[in-house]
């Protein structure tokens, strides 16, 4: 059982130590994951014309995350982790694109 405890204890200290060592890339990723989501629904919706069930479906993520579709500007924000990135149709051949 001791041995249990220390190797438990060990490999604690190594995701500790791993988790400091990628903590940027680990703060980003909530903005990586709300930016993929607008981008891939509103290439889906607008660029592909598939219905909007369809698109949602197709970008559901196992992280909850919530989507609004201005479909009057072409405007897809996807909220999640308590962040939001927009995506809007630009046209046939530039797509959408995430805004700089």
């Amino acid at each position: 059982m001791k041995l249990f405890k220390r190797i438990l204890l060990v490999l604690l200290v190594v995701l500790l130590g791993w988790g400091w060592h990628e903590r940027e890339n680990l703060w980003a990723f909530p903005d990586i994951i709300s930016a993929y989501t607008a981008k891939e629904y509103c290439s889906c919706r607008y660029v592909m014309n598939n219905d909007a069930e369809y698109c949602r479906g197709y970008v559901k993520q196992w992280l909850p995350s919530e989507l609004t579709d201005d479909r009057t500007q072409k405007i897809v924000t996807a909220s999640g982790l308590g962040r939001s990135n927009s995506a809007q149709w630009q046209g046939e051949r530039q797509g959408c694109r995430l805004p700089p």
